[in-house]
Order: C-alpha cells, then sequence, then structure tokens
C-alpha cells in the first residue's frame, strides 16, 4: 500500500495542517477508545490547570497521551472511515473580551455607517474584479482554442485528400497533451489547492474548515492560468465551475486590504480582519463567480445560500445579490466592447445557452410524466457517474499521488480524449448540409463538398460551443446513433477527467452528457409520435442537461435559477425543478453527490445541516474531548509556554478558571482564551515580573491582533528567556469572559444544533457547579454520521 499519510490533501504538501504552523486541535483518538467501546473517566481525568503537580491525573490518561502517537502507523490505508485531524477550524464566534467591546462601545453612529458603506464599496470591487477574471479566461480561451483548432482543421483538411490522417491525430494528441502537461505541473508542483473546480474546498471553508491555501493570490494565478490550459487542452472539462473558486480568492484577498503573496499591507479595511467578516465576504466571492460564469446573478446568490453559505442573514442577501449584479455588468460591458458591440449588453455570463422560443417549443401537461421520467434517468446516471469517479478517485488517493505520476495521468486523459474524438469522427459518416450552420469549426473528412462531419460539431469544439449547438440546432442536424455514441464516450471521459490535478469543473461536461442523450430522446419522441410538434429535441436537451447535472451535484433551487436565468426562459420553470427533483431523489437513494462524496474522500470534518437522526441516546459527556487543558486567570508564563509548546495536547481553545494555589479545588469556569491570542500576548511580551506586584502591563489593542491575522506566528519562533518564564501574565482582559457552555447531559442533536447555528469552534462542558469536564471541538461531532446500518462513529488520523 502507497503511502498516503501525508498526501490525501487539499494542499497535497507534506506540511503542517494550517498556515501558522501548528497542529490542529486535535483530540485523543476516539476519545481514547476504540470504535464503541464504553469510555471510563473518572472525575480527576477531566482537567487539568497548566502544568501543576496537585492536579490528580489518571495514570491511564497519562499512559494514552505517551502512547498513542508512537502507535500510530507509519502508512494509514485511506478509505471513507477516516476523520482527517490535520484540518484547522475558522473562529466565526467573536471573542467578546474586553478590549473587543471597549472598541465596539467607542464606535459612534456615524462610524458605524462608514464601517457598512466600506461593505459595500467592497462588494462592488469584488464584483469588478471577479467579472475582469472571467473575461480574461474567455478571451484567452477563446482565441487560443481557436488557433488549435484551425492548425488542426487544416492538417486534416490537407491530409483527408492525400492520405497520412495518423499524422493528424498525432497533432492533435501531442497538442493536448503539451497544454494540459503545462496546467497539470504548475498545478501539481506550485499549488496543488487549486486543482478541480474548487467548489468542495470554498463549500468546507464557508462551513468553517481552514483548508491551507485556499483563499491565495498565488492559488488565484494558478487556478486561472490552469484552466486556461485545461480547455485549451481538450479535456471534458469547463471553465465556469473554477470561477466560483477563484471569485472567494478574490474577495478573501479584497475584504483583508492585504497579501502576503506580494508582502504588501495596503492598511485599508482592517476592522474586517477576522474570520467573520472574511466568510461573508468569500460568500459574495463565490455567488459573484457564478453570476460571471452563467450570467444568473439570482442564481449566484441561492448558489452561495444552497451549496455555499452555512450561516446567513438579510442583510448579507442584499450585499452579495449586489456583488452579483456587478460581477455580470461588468462581464458584459468588457466582452461587449471586445466583440465590437460596445452598446449590446446581451453577453451576461462565459456561457449563454441562448434564447428558447417558447412559442414554438412549450409544453403541455402530457409532457410532465415525460419530464419526471427524464429526472429518473439522470439521477441514475448521475449516480453512476459520482460511484465510478469515487472508486477512481480511491484509485488515484493510493497509487497516483506523486506529483509527476499525476502529470503524466493528465496527459493521459488528454491524448486519451484527443484520439477517441478523432477515431468518432473518423468512423462516423453523418454528414449534414453545411448552409446555415452556426459550426465554428465545420470538418468535412469523408463528406461530399458542401456538407460537414456532424459528431465533430460535439467533439471538435469547446464543450460550452458544443452544448449551445445540442440546444439549438434544427432537427435532423445529428443521427441518433452520433448522439448514442458521443454520450457514451464522452460520459467516460469526463468521469476520469475529474479529480485530475488540473483546474477543471464539471458542471459544462455534465449538461454536454445531459444535453445529447436528452436530444437523442426527445428524437426517439418524435419518431414515436410521427413527428409531433412538441417532441423538439432542442427542449428535451435541455431538459436533459438539467437532469445529468442535477443527479451528479444535487443542487436544486439554485440549479433551476440558473438554467431559467442562463436561457433567458421562465416557461420551462417548473419542468426544470421538477427534473432536478426527480434527479436529486433518485440520485440520493444510491450515493451522495459529486462535491459532498469528495470532502468525504479528504475526510473533512464537515458539519452537515443536522445531527444524524438517530443521535439522540448520545450525550455531550460522551462525545467530548478529555482531559482538558485549563489556565488560571493569572498564570505563569513558563506554564503558557510550555502548554502551547506541548505537541501532544495541541489545543486552540483553554478555558479559564480561578484556581486557589493553596488546595487542590478548582472554581468554575472563567473565561475562554485562544491559542493565538495567547501567542499574540508572549510575542508582545504581555507580563510582570513577580506577582505580588500590580499588574501594569503594556496596553495591547485588538488592531495588534488582526495584524497578525490569520498567520499567527508558531510558538517555536517567540523567544522567552529564563526569567521572563518566571513572570505572571493576566488574560482577565483578554480572554472571552462568555464563552458558550453545554451541560454534559445535553443531547448530541443538541449540542450540534448550538455549535453549527452559531458558528463554534469551541464548546465547553461544565458540570452542575460550573466546572470544566471537558471540550467539544468539529471533530467530535464531525465523527458521528449515519451509514448504511445506523450511527457510526469514524476513526481519527493523522491524515
Amino acid at each position: 500500500m502507497a503511502n498516503v499519510a501525508k498526501k490525501v490533501s487539499w494542499s497535497g504538501r507534506d506540511r503542517d495542517d494550517d498556515e501558522d504552523g501548528r497542529a490542529g486541535e486535535t483530540t485523543p483518538l476516539l476519545n481514547g477508545t476504540g470504535p464503541g467501546a464504553a469510555r471510563q473517566l473518572t472525575p480527576s481525568s477531566f482537567l487539568r490547570i497548566g502544568q501543576l503537580s496537585n492536579v490528580d491525573l489518571n495514570e491511564d490518561i497519562h499512559e494514552l497521551e505517551t502512547e498513542l502517537p508512537r502507535q500510530r502507523p507509519n502508512e494509514i490505508p485511506h478509505n471513507e472511515k477516516l476523520l482527517s485531524l490535520k484540518y484547522e477550524s475558522l473562529d466565526y464566534d467573536n471573542s467578546e473580551n474586553q478590549l473587543f467591546l471597549e472598541e465596539e462601545r467607542r464606535i459612534n453612529h456615524a462610524a458605524f455607517r462608514t464601517v457598512e458603506i466600506k461593505r459595500w464599496v467592497i462588494c462592488a470591487m469584488i464584483g469588478i474584479l471577479t467579472g475582469l477574471v472571467a473575461c480574461f479566461i474567455d478571451i484567452v480561451v477563446e482565441n487560443l482554442a481557436g488557433l488549435k483548432y484551425r492548425v488542426v482543421k487544416d492538417n486534416i483538411d490537407k491530409f483527408t485528400a492525400k492520405g497520412g490522417l495518423s499524422f493528424s491525430l498525432l497533432l492533435w494528441a501531442t497538442l493536448n497533451a503539451s497544454v494540459v502537461m503545462v496546467g497539470s505541473v504548475i498545478v501539481a508542483f506550485i499549488e496543488p489547492v487549486a486543482a478541480g473546480s474548487g467548489i468542495p474546498q470554498i463549500k468546507c471553508y464557508l462551513n468553517g474548515v481552514k483548508i491551507p491555501h485556499v483563499v491565495r493570490l498565488k492559488t488565484l494565478v494558478i487556478k486561472v492560468c490552469g484552466v486556461i490550459l485545461s480547455v485549451v487542452g481538450g479535456l471534458a472539462v469547463g471553465k465556469e465551475g473554477p470561477m466560483i473558486h477563484s471569485g472567494a480568492v478574490i474577495a478573501a484577498g479584497i475584504s483583508q486590504g492585504r497579501s502576503t503573496s506580494l508582502k504588501r499591507d495596503f492598511k485599508i479595511f482592517e476592522y474586517f480582519r477576522r474570520d467573520t467578516e472574511k466568510r461573508d465576504f468569500v460568500s459574495a466571492g463565490a455567488a459573484a463567480g457564478v453570476s460571471a460564469a452563467f450570467g444568473a446573478p439570482v442564481g449566484g446568490v441561492l448558489f452561495s445560500l444552497e451549496e455555499g453559505a452555512s450561516f446567513w442573514n438579510q442583510f448579507l442577501t442584499w450585499r452579495i445579490f449586489f456583488a452579483s449584479m456587478i460581477s455580470t455588468f461588468t462581464l458584459n460591458s468588457v466582452l461587449s466592447v471586445y466583440h465590437g458591440n460596445a452598446w449590446d449588453l446581451s453577453s451576461p455570463g462565459l456561457i449563454n445557452f441562448g434564447r428558447f422560443d417558447s412559442e414554438k417549443m412549450g409544453y403541455t401537461i402530457q409532457e410532465i410524466p415525460i419530464f419526471i421520467f427524464m429526472g429518473v434517468v439522470g439521477g441514475i446516471l448521475g449516480a453512476l457517474f459520482n460511484a465510478l469517479n469515487y472508486w477512481l478517485t480511491m484509485f488515484r488517493i493510493r497509487y497516483i499521488h506523486r506529483p509527476c505520476l499525476q502529470v503524466v495521468e493528465a496527459m493521459l486523459v488528454a491524448a486519451v480524449t484527443a484520439t477517441v474524438g478523432f477515431v468518432m469522427i473518423y468512423c462516423s459518416r453523418d454528414c449534414q448540409p453545411i448552409q446555415g450552420s452556426s459550426v465554428a469549426y465545420p470538418l468535412q473528412l469523408f463528406c461530399a463538398d458542401g456538407e460537414y462531419n456532424s459528431m465533430a460539431t460535439a467533439f471538435f469544439n469547446t464543450p460550452e460551443k458544443s452544448v449551445v449547438n445540442l440546444f439549438h440546432d434544427p432537427p435532423g442536424s445529428y443521427n441518433p446513433m452520433t448522439l448514442g455514441m458521443f454520450t457514451l464516450m464522452y460520459f467516460f471521459l469526463a468521469c476520469w477527467t475529474y479529480g485530475l490535478t488540473v483546474s477543471a469543473g464539471v458542471f459544462i461536461p455534465s449538461l454536454l452528457i445531459g444535453a445529447a442523450w436528452g436530444r437523442l430522446f426527445g428524437i426517439s419522441l418524435s419518431y414515436l409520435t410521427k413527428g409531433s410538434i412538441w417532441a423538439d429535441p432542442g427542449k428535451y436537451a435541455l431538459m436533459g442537461a438539467a437532469a445529468q447535472l442535477g443527479g451528479i451535484v444535487r443542487m436544486t433551487l439554485s440549479l433551476t435559477v440558473i438554467m431559467m436565468e442562463a436561457t433567458g426562459n421562465v416557461t420551462y420553470g417548473f419542468p426544470i425543478m421538477l427534473v432536478l427533483m426527480t434527479a436529486k431523489i433518485v440520485g440520493d437513494y444510491f450515493v451522495e453527490g459529486l462535491y459532498d462524496m469528495h470532502i468525504q474522500l479528504q475526510s473533512v470534518p464537515f458539519l452537515h445541516w443536522e445531527a444524524p437522526v438517530t443521535s439522540h441516546s448520545l450525550t455531550a459527556r460522551e462525545v467530548m474531548s478529555t482531559p482538558v487543558t485549563c489556565l488560571r486567570r493569572i498564570e505563569r508564563v513558563g506554564t503558557v509556554v510550555d502548554i502551547l509548546s506541548d505537541t501532544s495536547s495541541n489545543h486552540n481553545g483553554f478555558p479559564v478558571v480561578e484556581s486557589n494555589p493553596d488546595t487542590t479545588q478548582v472554581a468554575g469556569l472563567r473565561g475562554l482564551i485562544l491559542r493565538s491570542q495567547l501567542i499574540v500576548l508572549l510575542k508582545h511580551k504581555v507580563f510582570v515580573e513577580r506577582a505580588n506586584l500590580s499588574l501594569v502591563q503594556r496596553r495591547l489593542k485588538l488592531k495588534d491582533f488582526r495584524d497578525a491575522y490569520p498567520r499567527f506566528p508558531p510558538i517555536q519562533s517567540i523567544h522567552v528567556s529564563q526569567d521572563e518564564r518566571e513572570c505572571m501574565i493576566d488574560l482577565s482582559e483578554f480572554m472571552n469572559p462568555s464563552p458558550y457552555t453545554v451541560p454534559q447531559e445535553a443531547s448530541l442533536p443538541r449540542v450540534f444544533k448550538l455549535f453549527r447555528a452559531l458558528g463554534l469552534r469551541h464548546l465547553v462542558v461544565v458540570d452542575n457547579r460550573n466546572e470544566v469536564v471537558g471540550m467539544v471541538t468539529r471533530k467530535d461531532l464531525a465523527r458521528y454520521r449515519l451509514g448504511k446500518e445506523g450511527l457510526e462513529e469514524l476513526s481519527l488520523a493523522q491524515t
């Protein structure tokens, strides 16, 4: 078995789990037990205060902490039953300490209005820059792909007459493989998190999981270059999905007013340098990306709500919609100037499905069962696509985890895609008259003069243009055999392509597969009904596209609106909704959606909207992590440094308690302080010489904490002398005096709802005397899920 212990990650690097170089908020493996084993914890095992010797820790706990790291195997066979400890959580809950409250009280009404205006300005900038990035991608892809197709077409036309078409095949495959090689190299070796569409990563980020490097400027550059090269390289991919990730990165960068990649701090928008604000802007960026991709601002807002954001409010909705509208308008304006129609704003998105004439292509009530049947087919095919991609991804994780192998695989897929396309065009005898055709690069091949090869309209084109052709080409433009063979081959090519180490989306390939079998379905209906006017193949191509995409990604509300906005027709709203709902219900019966499946394969501690339905029998006492390292309100500096340096208990939140040093009795909970806050305090040396002196210390401001955000320095980089170790540090001003707590008898669904709805990172478990007995973190909740045999508990591992 290949060593995948450090390779099963979106970051793809053998690095620490987060950007400040520390391990995650780890818990003992299954809270110190095996799956399903009973927990026997003594009261004294729940708590430890600093490194005080008067706290009687159970010997079993000591043994557990020292033995577990040695027992963990070097090679972990990756499977879906693991939950990774390497992913950090984000702090979506503001720490309402004295500094925070004092700053908020000083802000008057005018200052609040200024902050609100800044939010709108940031949303406008997000929309403008996302639209410009989309324009850049579209223009470069159009020119490079056009150049490639013209070169190959001229070569094929040249060798068709005199023989030697094998050279044309070699040229096509070589061009594809070369371009894809460059795109794969920059992703695999420079920024692996830029692989794929980025939607699962952004979904996790908005859920509260910190994915390393996911919103970095370098990631955006690699993403944009990678998606251009992937589409030009002829892979079965689309450029629309990665726009969502690109918009999110743009939003994260602008809202912070600085870039670590450029090492520049513009000293603007400092107020927004915290996870809560950053999350809201990333939601707006994701929506602006959808809007730019499909020209669907309302669909972008709904996508951000349905697939992305875990936390929502009314004010946020309006700002996100504003960013989406600006994004669409910017793209529309620039492309209209580029195409020479400066006042024609009729190209709102990267892909325009074209207008469907509802007078000629209306639908009747008799067609409702047909649409439902198409939804069933889409759900089954989507489930098959996801199942095949699941096993392929597992194979990649185990055997193709080295960057060089990933590049070779991407080149192989590019060459195979070109070869399959060429062979199918070569073998096809489906010739259509070229008059009035909208084909961009018509290949004559062995057809008569004035005719072109119909198979080439699907394969010898960018996927976006192929989708539009299938929607709008007149009846009779395609032979049923052509559509059937294309659907079969493209289905497997798209399945093989998704998951490669390239920047690429799955939206357009899914639409293309569905449009092909949907048009085939429409042609069959036309034969059966003797050419009835309602059996228009273009209409069924649209329904097939919606069914296939819904069956793969399981989106409902947002996808319905995106399809309506992209077609400019509200008439088909109900059938599209019906098809998508049916596809989701049928697909969910067999397997999860593609994005959820890849999140699960990466072992990310993702929290769904609700706790598992059968989890009421579990209580907070059973799911919490113990023992908990607590700090006293006035603590010795050396103790704090030792705790932060202790690799066996890499906590990120520490309950603060009152403790009488003369007794072993521990008083109740007084607050909660974060690792990042302690590091800033140590860095600025906020302590006094001796405990009996008055605590007159340097006055810190929230600005000091924001300047260090989000990559706080590791504890190893902070030098503390031996004399300073004996000083004391007062945590009263910096701790959150009102952390969320839950009694140990609370049920798991109640704990889950509180944790999920408030976006918490730490939830302190207390007994009836308000004494700390445990801590609930994201991984404690995420490891319980509903499996095929009921509630199951996932294993925790350092993958």
